[in-house]
């Protein structure tokens, strides 16, 4: 069976299960269609800066309905070459996400930052996963039936091409949470306050700065 087939039929997914000595076949493009819809939502939701508090707690629930499809990815193994790179852009993507609920929640109770200052960087963020939902329907363009139209040269080069960029992606959002979590660190300091940054911000692995 070709590598282009391969992708399209095995289930690379683990979405029914725990995947055991064979692969069951289901639509591949289900997952990233519920992944992008999520990840869609989470943009619609955090542009909204009425109530900045209210609508980060509407974020965090579909951010959490969503982890279920990456914590059953997590759980896949054995996969191809061609699947696991699949699975491994689509697991970025869950990182990108990771980055943005997890520090976004602690800058909302870091008194250094102020209400208009969280809304832009609110609105950063929102960019930054629209472009991630953006690299993601690529992915799904090359897994949905449409795909099987394209060579197994051209299929692998947008999954390839998608990987790489969202790898790059993903310290670009990094990049971006390092440099606001020092602007709140500086503020610290000047305050005497460091001791509370550096707590609410992680132990010395987690630190971004």
């Amino acid at each position: 069976m070709k590598k282009g087939i391969l992708v399209m039929s095995v289930l690379i997914w683990g979405f029914t299960g725990v995947m055991r000595a064979q692969f069951v076949v289901m639509d591949p493009a289900h997952i990233v269609t519920s992944i992008l819809n999520a990840l869609n939502q989470i943009v619609e939701t955090a542009t909204t800066a009425d109530n900045m508090i209210n609508n980060f707690k509407e974020v965090q629930k579909i951010y959490n309905q969503g982890q279920e499809y990456y914590d059953q990815l997590r759980g896949v193994n054995d996969l191809v070459k061609d699947s696991k790179k699949v699975r491994d852009a689509i697991m970025i993507v869950g990182d990108i996400n990771d980055i943005y609920v997890n520090n976004y929640q602690k800058m909302l109770s870091d008194p250094h930052f102020r209400q208009n200052e969280l809304v832009a960087i609110s609105k950063g963020y929102t960019v930054l996963l629209r472009e991630s939902a953006d690299m993601l329907m690529e992915l799904k363009n090359v897994v949905n039936e449409n795909g099987l139209s394209m060579t197994d040269a051209e299929r692998m080069d947008i999954v390839n091409n998608v990987y790489e960029n969202l790898r790059n992606h993903r310290n670009l959002v990094n990049y971006y949470t390092r440099k606001n979590i020092s602007v709140s660190y500086l503020r610290a300091k000047k305050a005497g306050d460091t001791e509370r940054v550096m707590s609410l911000y992680g132990n010395v692995g987690e630190r971004y700065w």
